[in-house]
């Protein structure tokens, strides 16, 4: 039902807003680590029900970034 951060890192890009309708394997969030960007992307279909995070946000391993409806 959430979406986390696979590995600490700064969000870059923000691809989806509450109520967006999103398909497995669409991009949900931009993540840079180490220099690179990794495409943060759904692993399921839904409706996204919150964002938790904000561009510029620093995360950790494990924190939740967004989460779905259903």
């Amino acid at each position: 039902k959430d979406v986390s951060a696979p590995l600490p890192g700064v969000i870059v890009a923000i691809l989806v807003k509450p109520g967006d309708k999103v398909s497995r394997g669409q991009e949900l969030c931009t993540l840079e680590a180490m220099k690179m960007k990794n495409a943060i992307r759904s692993s399921r279909e839904g409706t996204i029900a919150s964002v938790d995070v904000a561009v510029g946000d620093q995360v950790s391993h494990g924190q939740v970034l967004m989460t779905f409806s259903e």
